[in-house]
């Protein structure tokens, strides 16, 4: 989910002065700790994510439905690239300057336990669980609380471009696995129809941790054992770097790769210079545009293929929440409902798929993305989730830098696995 930096660099927020400050400013509780309000009156500012998932354009509308129907409620929509989103949060919560908030699934835990967003549990209409995707829920669940109302439910789709394949003889049933994959990888680079089959958003960012999530996933990996300890340096966590490794070493991927953001690969797939990508579900809309694309109308999308466990996607789901500091916290749960309701949801299919279950049955969202609606209903049933700590970022980090060495040449995976996990299990027992 973003020119499009949807999983880039989180910076670690704060340090032990600041968060003792948060957690006075939200009054120790993570409840009501703003000021309520009328809920029917007064001005609120809300904070999402620039380039991916809901456009601009559909947050503009989805606000402006909002307001028309609560005339006495103002509201203030900012938009951030996603790489400032989280230190924008952090910096902006001791002065209450926003009442709602968009958070990533990898960060209920920090927030909560700071006490910078509030909890909403008691505000949930009692049909949620059961009518929303589970995997919808983690997004806004920590310490069994919901800090949050689901918005945004995304993974990682399997996008190629058909017509490569056809020159190159390959046939798309091969992508129904990792295997399958690389050997058509291969026949592509054979027949020259790309230098480089494979572009991926592998820069020392989030979105390198959500690429090898689902490498993970495929081939048995975990990130955490029983215990919570690191258990990605073992098995299938090992095969998976090594993997992306060889990928690279063969020829197979851009070298530009270690250097590219999910807008990289975006931009690369859609001039044609590469001929399958994983990405978000904004990617199709994209790439089939033909304002934007010269590959429109040659692009599918399939699930992640499957590797020896299976073929698990990247949680990439994102909340809505209320903040500590909001001083009119009952609009502002308001304006989440609108924004995050059944049929506001369905009315913008096309970039961001809905977090309801039964929205994948129903026509007028099927027909609003057909290509995509399909494999998300199968896809978003097996998500693999990043280690929910309340110190990710900074382990996020760790991983991230020690993935980049492997993927350089500069040691050996299981080398960078271990060095990983020695500071991932520092940072958690911390």
């Amino acid at each position: 989910m973003v020119a499009i930096d949807r999983r880039t660099v989180l910076k670690t927020a704060g340090g032990a002065g600041l968060a003792a400050l948060l957690a006075a400013c939200s009054g120790g509780k993570g409840a009501t700790t703003g000021d309520q309000g009328s809920g029917s009156s007064g001005e609120i500012r809300a904070l999402f994510m620039k380039q991916a998932a809901y456009t601009e354009e559909d947050v503009t509308k989805m606000t402006a439905s909002f307001t028309a129907a609560n005339p006495g409620i103002k509201v203030t929509p900012e938009f951030v690239a996603y790489e400032a989103l989280h230190d924008k949060i952090v910096a902006a919560g001791p002065a209450g300057t926003y009442d709602v908030v968009l958070i990533d699934v990898i960060w209920p835990a920090e927030f909560g336990s700071k006490k910078m967003i509030t909890d909403v549990t008691a505000q949930w209409d009692g049909a949620w669980k059961t009518d929303m995707l589970a995997g919808a829920i983690a997004t806004a669940e920590y310490d069994q609380k919901l800090y949050g109302v689901p918005w945004i439910m995304d993974t990682k789709y399997f996008f190629y471009n058909e017509a490569h394949l056809a020159t190159a003889g390959v046939n798309p049933h091969w992508l129904d696995t990792w295997d399958g994959v690389l050997q058509g990888a291969q026949k592509l680079k054979a027949a020259g129809v790309v230098k480089y089959p494979f572009i991926w958003s592998w820069q020392q960012a989030e979105a390198l941790v959500c690429d090898y999530a689902q490498l993970l996933g495929a081939m048995g990996g975990k990130f955490l054992d029983d215990s919570g300890k690191a258990a990605f340096n073992a098995g299938g966590g090992v095969q998976a770097l090594e993997f992306m490794r060889k990928t690279i070493v063969d020829g197979l991927s851009n070298p530009a790769s270690t250097q590219s953001l999910e807008a990289d690969v975006q931009r690369v797939f859609q001039a044609g210079q590469a001929s399958m990508v994983l990405n978000w579900t904004y990617m199709y809309g994209a790439a089939n545009d033909a304002k934007q694309s010269k590959i429109a109308g040659k692009v599918k999308v399939v699930q992640t293929p499957k590797g020896s466990a299976g073929r698990p996607g990247v949680n990439g789901g994102m909340a809505l929440c209320v903040t500590a500091g909001s001083k009119n916290q009952a609009a502002a749960f308001k304006y989440i409902s609108h924004l995050t309701s059944q049929p506001e949801q369905n009315k913008y299919a096309l970039d961001s798929l809905p977090v309801w279950k039964d929205s994948y049955d129903d026509p007028a969202v099927v027909k609003t993305n057909p290509a995509v609606v399909p494999q998300a209903k199968k896809q978003l049933d097996d998500l693999i989730l990043r280690p929910q700590a309340k110190n990710y970022n900074a382990m996020s980090q760790a991983v991230q830098a020690e993935l980049q060495q492997a993927l350089l040449g500069r040691k050996p995976a299981q080398k960078a696995l271990d060095d990983a996990a020695d500071k991932a299990n520092s940072l958690l027992q911390s």
